[in-house]
């Protein structure tokens, strides 16, 4: 599944209602600011009910993961029902995603993570910031999906061709 941040759909509010921590020194992560930044699915028509959480630094240029947490909010059933090829116990809740970026500092930060987590304004932001985020990507397959805007697309793309200018160009 194809994981988009939330930022690049909506910026202002995505750089506004991002969570950070800030660390202290002396604590079992380096000192300085951490940005727990949401990602998507970007599959039309998808219902997986779960946020990718990378954890970025601006002391690293927020480049490097530091840690790559997987959430879903739905029940273990629910995820039962939605993939019978997952274990719907790993798609519920937080978890270090095993197939992403992690480091040695990973898990404390799963760990703060799980904290975050019993703010009930922050886990009900993260379930708005989903149903937007698949909206605006549901609408934007529907029309990219429908023969008469794919034919104007494709007319436009023909029109701006260099290669048909040059060859009618007298």
């Amino acid at each position: 599944m194809p994981m988009t941040p939330f930022m690049e759909k909506f910026p202002d509010l995505g750089r506004r209602e991002t969570r950070s921590l800030l660390v202290t020194p002396g604590n079992d992560l380096p000192a300085g600011e951490y940005g727990y930044i949401e990602f998507y699915c970007n599959e039309s028509g998808c219902d997986c009910r779960r946020v990718t959480i990378l954890v970025l630094r601006p002391e690293t240029g927020w480049s490097k993961v530091w840690a790559t947490i997987g959430y879903g909010w739905e029940s273990p059933d629910f995820y039962k029902q939605w993939s019978a090829a997952s274990d719907p116990v790993e798609m519920q809740g937080p978890c270090v995603d095993p197939f992403n970026a992690q480091t040695q500092y990973s898990p404390v930060l799963l760990d703060l993570f799980r904290i975050v987590l019993q703010s009930p304004d922050y886990v009900e932001r993260l379930k708005r910031h989903y149903r937007m985020f698949r909206d605006a990507v549901d609408r934007g397959a529907g029309l990219r999906g429908s023969l008469k805007a794919n034919r104007i697309e494709n007319k436009r793309k023909r029109l701006r061709d260099p290669r048909r200018r040059r060859r009618y160009a007298r």
